[in-house]
């Protein structure tokens, strides 16, 4: 829908369900054809109701959409979640039994409209004459700044020649030719800022259609994916697929499919304050035409009902259903396995410590917070904020160090939506500071179900839901908004009477406020849209609440065992009955085994293969067919499992990182699995990234800021010793040995380069690289000490703080994140640490960007390689950037080539030839 952050509206719901009937009934559509089973566990003959849940983010994160989803699936429905695809192709996964399709949206509509807009205009012709775009204007400024130069210089030659009347007047002449080149160039930028200006913000027409064309964007993507699935019921989520399943479930009924349809607003559309004034028309105008079509609202406080009604003169109020915390996956005393945000800030149990959880925006009103700690002399303060770069947040912590109380704000990590009130219940109190803005004052936010469920008493301001509902169950303190005296007073309240306000924190109160029971009525909506469709249909399931989305397509595999997670292959051929039958593990470093599998699978017909990937806690979670926690390793069930699969099942492993293949059956690395292997038949090969086999020593001698240098001792010396077994293992084994990235081929003598292998074509951007003004700078860094972060981020916040460019540092972030901002970046920055280059700056080159990077030219060269990485070294940073700046053509020329090295080196197609010996 939009750039702007779902606002979390809810409260408690009402107790009745109402049913919207639609408002422009069809004729009675002809019997249904009969339709295959869903295949549940089960579903009987005639398969389970089917139920879509579509909504306009990557479903990723959103816990309101995936509870939803999870609840109808515990209770029997076949569910299927659709959202928007993070990258340019469509992407498959699974959340437990729930199917999650993700389909890219193009933005065809929008520039076909942005087109039809320059096109209409005869006025920007005239004042945006010969200046298409920034860019032009930035080189027209150059040229007439090169001309004002040359032609100045003439005049102060002349002011050096014997003066005479001719010498007069044409040093004058000249000036005055200058002055008015001058004023023509300022009158030109003005008209051309102007039009911009204009430009950049179109009159509303009052059709939605024409003010907001990415709706029909998301029409032509979803539309026939909804269609496809041809849902009993249909779940829209926000105002972007309020058009979308409107217009769906109309043709369905044309094909002679009823589909019964709700929508679901979790906002007051009319209350946002849009960025601008095409969205402040269009998400209404499209509210006002199809709210009175669906066939139940639902929304998500009594308030916001009550306005829909009014506003909309809708026959029945809305169902309520907030969003509230699944109560069966809190843990209370059991949470303390886990670290909470104390242990997170590192603080000792007596240090009163305030938590704000949620999205951080100007809204949230959090300066109060902030400043009130200075009244607050051992207070902490902990936000916990996600991963994407935010300026509200920025600005925050800005004001911290300003007024000398940083030292106590702590940014801590998200977690998932189950594990929230364990993760939270180690704070004193849970802040909520809104402002006075309508969608704030009429709803009761997710945190505060969060903050009761974590058992914290509250501290909010006065916005009115809230104060009242504080008012009513006592488990608070209330203050009035943005004022600081009155923040302080009220955490100075709540701390004297803490163990007071948690005694009204009740098992009623928590029951009200659990997902389980907010949910209820929602089963029963649908039950009640979908009419004899559902009748006799559902069979309940045991289905977790705390189902995390894990790749692959269609439904989840049964578990290999207790704590591993088995998921369907992400783009490779899962294990069967081929000639070759590859396993590869178990580190999967920056999902390489993943790539791998997917790139021999799309190349060999006669392959199938597995990926194992262990994980801990702050694991990124790669592609794998089994992900297992790193403490199961060691168990025997778990090395039994391993041992039957691997030895039973495959002609041909690779060793990723010399890790053992069958747990820690035999011992905790390759070497003591190796007798087994070669008694099955299996043919082995080992698979090195980097500091598995790289010597430290000899890289400080040969760089003098390598990574090594930063180490920590104790951390220098176990990874001396580990690097050094694993090629002293490699030199005796006589085993087939690949290196990712080419320097390593100096510790590996015998080894051939199998290169980093990334999905180009998932990385591609539609966003040309170079077109801003101020360019986006990306650099993220899985380990800063193994990047040089510390060393090049100074430089890059200084070239920002200047505005020469924007610099976003993401450390921390999920996966899909991180391609997102790698898309829309203009320039990606590596390394300056190790000598070459790693998948990060792959999926840059992928995407399009020049990389920026210290490389060894020597050993690249060794390899027959040219990258065409901009090679830098800490010291040489801005001066790389600067001329990247400064000549945009180089840039977008490096830019071409990199797409251009990737698809010929690490599309999977170089690294399937090199292993073809091997796997013969």
């Amino acid at each position: 829908m939009s750039g702007r952050p779902q606002q979390e509206t809810d409260a408690p719901r009402a107790p009745l369900v109402h049913v919207q009937p639609p408002a422009d009934p069809l004729p009675q559509a002809p019997a249904e054809r009969p339709r295959p089973t869903s295949g549940g566990e089960g579903d009987g003959a005639v398969g389970r109701p089917r139920l879509v849940v579509v909504v306009g983010n990557p479903v990723t994160g959103d816990s309101r959409v995936q509870k939803t989803a999870l609840a109808a699936a515990r209770a029997g429905w076949d569910v299927t979640l659709v959202g928007r695809s993070p990258s340019r192709k469509r992407e498959e996964s699974v959340l437990g039994p729930v199917r999650v399709v993700k389909v890219p949206v193009s933005g065809h509509m929008r520039a076909a409209a942005s087109a039809a807009r320059r096109r209409s205009r005869l006025r920007s012709r005239l004042t945006q004459w010969g200046l298409p775009d920034d860019g032009a204007w930035l080189r027209a400024r150059s040229v007439h700044a090169a001309w004002v130069r040359e032609h100045t210089t003439r005049v102060g030659w002349l002011a050096e020649r014997p003066s005479g009347v001719r010498t007069a007047v044409a040093r004058e002449a000249l000036k005055g030719w200058v002055r008015l080149r001058r004023y023509a160039h300022k009158g030109r930028g003005r008209l051309y800022q102007w039009e911009r200006r204009h430009a950049a913000e179109p009159r509303p027409t009052g059709d939605w259609r024409r003010d907001w064309p990415e709706l029909l964007d998301f029409d032509l993507a979803f539309g026939p994916v909804i269609e496809e699935l041809r849902p009993d019921v249909l779940h829209a989520n926000d105002i972007a697929m309020l058009p979308i399943a409107a217009r769906s479930a109309a043709r369905l009924r044309a094909r002679g499919h009823r589909t019964a349809w709700l929508y679901d607003a979790h906002e007051y559309v009319r209350g946002i304050e849009w960025p601008d004034a095409l969205r402040r028309a269009a998400f209404p105008a499209a509210e006002d035409a199809f709210i009175r079509r669906a066939g139940a609202v639902v929304t998500v406080s009594d308030e916001l009902a009550a306005l829909l009604r009014e506003q909309y003169g809708l026959r029945r109020s809305p169902l309520v259903v907030a969003n509230a915390p699944v109560r069966a996956a809190v843990r209370g005393a059991a949470a303390g396995e886990r670290a909470g945000v104390r242990d997170v800030c590192g603080l000792e149990g007596d240090v009163p410590l305030l938590v704000y959880a949620g999205w951080i925006g100007p809204e949230r009103g959090l300066d109060v917070a902030v400043e009130g700690l200075v009244g607050l002399h051992r207070a902490h303060l902990a936000l916990v904020a996600g991963s994407k770069p935010n300026a509200t947040l920025q600005a925050l912590l800005a004001l911290a160090e300003r007024l000398g109380v940083r030292e106590r704000v702590h940014v801590v990590p998200y977690v998932p939506q189950e594990q929230v009130p364990d993760y939270l219940s180690s704070a004193d109190l849970g802040l909520i500071c809104f402002r006075h803005v309508p969608n704030c004052e009429i709803s009761l936010p997710t945190k505060a179900a969060e903050y009761l469920h974590a058992g914290l008493p509250m501290v909010t301001s006065g916005v009115r839901t809230l104060r009242a509902f504080v008012e009513r169950t006592g488990v608070g303190e209330v203050f009035v908004a943005e004022q600081p005296r009155s923040f302080v007073a009220a955490v100075r309240r709540a701390l004297a009477r803490r163990d007071t306000l948690a005694g009204h924190i009740t098992d009623e109160l928590l029951r009200e406020l659990s997902w389980e029971h907010q949910s209820d009525g929602l089963l029963h909506l649908y039950e009640e849209l979908a009419g004899p469709r559902a009748a006799g249909r559902l069979v309940p399931r045991d289905v977790p609440w705390s189902a995390a989305e894990r790749p692959g397509a269609g439904r989840a595999a049964e578990p290999a065992g207790a704590g591993d997670t088995c998921t369907a292959p992400g783009g490779w051929r899962p294990l069967t009955s081929t000639p070759v039958r590859l396993g590869l593990g178990c580190a999967n470093s920056a999902g390489q085994l993943a790539q791998f599998a997917r790139a021999l699978s799309e190349r060999r017909a006669d392959l199938s293969a597995e990926v194992v990937m262990h994980t801990h806690e702050q694991s990124v979670r790669y592609p794998a067919d089994v992900h297992t926690p790193a403490e199961r390793a060691a168990e025997l069930g778990h090395q039994l499992e391993r041992a039957r699969r691997v030895l039973g099942s495959c002609t041909h492993y690779l060793s990723d990182s010399f890790t053992p293949a069958l747990g820690r059956l035999n011992g905790g690395h390759i070497r003591d699995d190796l007798p087994a292997l070669r008694a099955a038949g299996i043919k082995v090969a080992l698979l090195a990234h980097g500091s598995d086999v790289r010597d430290p020593e000899r890289h400080m001698a040969r760089y003098p800021h390598s990574h090594y240098h930063a180490a920590d001792e104790s951390v220098l010396a176990a990874l001396t010793r580990k690097s050094a077994r694993n090629r002293r293992f490699a030199a005796e084994c006589g085993l087939p040995q690949f290196v990712t990235t080419p320097d390593l081929l100096d510790d590996l003598p015998g080894a051939r380069w199998a290169p980093l292998v990334v999905d180009v074509a998932s990385w591609e951007s539609e966003l040309p690289a170079m077109e801003r003004c101020r360019p986006v700078v990306v650099h993220a860094p899985s380990k800063r000490w193994t990047k040089g972060t510390e060393r090049v981020v100074p430089v890059l916040e200084e070239l920002d703080r200047r505005g020469h460019i924007e610099f976003r540092l993401a450390t921390g972030v999920p996966w899909e994140r991180v391609r997102e901002l790698v898309q829309d970046a203009d320039i990606v920055v590596d390394q300056f640490a190790v000598g070459t280059y790693g998948t990060f700056a792959c999926e840059g080159m992928a995407a399009g960007r020049p990389v920026v990077a210290y490389l060894d030219e020597q050993v690249h060269r060794a390899a027959g390689i040219e990258p065409p990485v901009v090679g830098a070294t800490p010291r040489t940073l801005r001066s790389a950037l600067e001329s990247l700046l400064d000549d945009r053509e180089f840039a977008r020329r490096t830019a071409r080539q990199s797409v251009e090295y990737v698809r010929t080196y690490h599309d999977g197609g170089y690294t399937a030839a090199v292993l073809d010996e091997f796997l013969r």
